[in-house]
C-alpha cells in the first residue's frame, strides 16, 4: 500500500478481509498490535457446565443408550419428557471425549494389513478373475460368467459360462487361458477374492503346475480386485444387455461371444487412453498414440487461437499398471 496501490486489492493479494486490513492499521497508516492473543473474550452464557457435561455422557454411556447415536437418543429423552442439549450438542461433548464413533456394543474401528501390489509393464504379467451372476429367465436360478482380464491391457483374456461354481472348472479355464496367450511357466500371477472356487485346492494345486503366483484380495475389502469389477459393471450395463435374463446356459454363451469380440476389438477403453484392449494387448498402442498427437498438433498449427497457448490433449502412452498402487510393489515372478 505505501507504493501506492489500493487497500482492497492488498487484502485481496493477502486474501484476507477489507475490514481486518483497515482493523490493522490507524489513521497515520501504522501497524497496530496484534491484541486477539491476549484478548478477554466473555464465555458464551449457554455454555455448558462441567456437571452438565457429565450428565450427558452419562445418559450416553447407559446401557439403554451405549449403542445409539445422539440422532437417536435426543427424541428418546425427549419422550420421556427429558431434555439435556441439542443433538448438536451432544455430538460436540461426545467428541471431546473421544466417545463419538465407538460405545457400547459398536466395534472399535479396525487396522488392516495393506494389500499386495503387483505392477506389469507388458501383457500377461498380472491377470485378475472373479465369477458373477448372469440371471436367467427362472427366478433365484443364474448362470455363472467366469471371467479373466489382464490388467496392463485389460483384455478379456478367457471366459466361460457355467450353471455352477467350481474351483475344476477355474482351474481348466487358467489353463486354457495360459496355453492361449503362450504364456506358460512364465512370471505371471493371478489375482483374485477369496470365494471358495478361487482358493479350492484343484485351483491351487493346478496355478502350481502352470507356475502362476497365486494373489487374493484382503478378508472383507471389497475394492482389492477393481479391474474385473469394472468389466462386470461394463457387461452389464451394455445396451444390449437382456433385461429379461437368459433362458438357457447356451444363449449367454452366445451374448458373452459377441459382447468379448465387442470388447476386445471396438471398445475403446477409458483407462488405456481410448484405446481398444486388444491394441493394448498387442502393444500397438504407443503408434497409434503418437498418430493421434500429430493429428492434434497439426490442428493446432492451423488454428492456434483455437488452443489460446494450451497444451493438445494427451495422448502418451499410460505406461505401466498396477495392482492396488500406492502399495509395497512386488515383482512379478514365477512361481516355485
Amino acid at each position: 500500500m505505501l507504493a501506492g496501490a489500493r487497500r482492497d486489492k492488498a487484502a485481496q493479494e493477502l486474501e484476507i478481509p477489507l475490514r481486518s486490513l483497515r482493523r490493522w492499521r490507524d489513521e497515520q497508516g501504522a501497524v497496530l498490535e496484534d491484541k486477539r492473543p491476549v484478548a478477554i473474550r466473555p464465555e458464551p452464557k449457554n455454555k455448558l457446565n462441567d456437571a452438565e457435561r457429565e450428565q450427558i455422557l452419562a445418559t450416553c454411556n447407559d446401557e439403554e443408550y451405549a449403542s445409539l447415536p445422539p440422532s437417536q437418543i435426543v427424541p428418546r429423552l425427549a419422550d420421556k419428557g427429558i431434555y439435556l442439549a441439542s443433538e448438536s450438542t451432544m455430538y460436540r461433548v461426545l467428541k471431546a471425549a473421544n466417545q463419538q464413533h465407538h460405545r457400547g456394543k459398536s466395534k472399535a474401528p479396525q487396522k488392516r494389513a495393506m494389500p499386495t501390489s503387483y505392477s506389469a509393464s507388458t501383457p500377461n504379467q498380472v491377470w485378475c478373475w472373479d465369477i458373477s451372476y448372469m440371471p436367467s429367465g427362472i427366478r433365484g436360478l443364474y448362470w455363472y460368467l467366469y471371467a479373466i482380464i489382464d490388467i496392463y491391457s485389460r483384455k478379456l483374456v478367457a471366459w466361460e459360462v457355467h450353471d455352477k461354481e467350481c474351483s475344476q472348472l477355474a482351474s481348466e479355464l487358467v489353463q486354457r487361458a495360459v496355453l492361449r496367450e503362450q504364456c506358460l511357466f512364465k512370471p505371471l500371477v493371478l489375482h483374485s477374492d477369496n470365494g471358495s472356487p478361487m482358493k479350492g485346492s484343484t485351483l491351487r494345486v493346478k496355478l502350481q503346475e502352470l507356475g502362476i503366483t497365486s494373489s487374493y484380495s484382503r478378508p472383507r475389502v471389497s475394492n482389492d480386485n477393481p479391474y474385473v469389477e469394472s468389466l462386470f459393471k461394463t457387461v452389464k450395463y451394455c445396451p444390449q444387455w437382456p433385461k429379461s435374463g437368459f433362458a438357457t446356459v447356451g444363449c449367454a454363451r452366445e451374448w458373452m461371444l459377441e459382447f468379448t469380440r465387442f470388447y476386445n476389438y471396438e471398445h475403446r477403453h477409458s483407462g488405456i487412453r481410448f484405446v481398444t484392449p486388444a491394441q493394448r494387448h498387442k502393444q500397438q498402442d504407443e503408434a497409434l498414440l503418437a498418430k493421434r498427437k500429430e493429428v492434434y498438433e497439426q490442428a493446432k498449427s492451423a488454428y492456434p487461437e483455437r488452443w489460446a497457448g494450451r497444451a493438445t490433449r494427451n495422448w502418451s502412452p499410460i505406461g505401466p499398471v498396477s495392482l492396488n498402487p500406492n502399495r509395497e510393489i512386488v515383482p512379478v515372478q514365477a512361481a516355485a
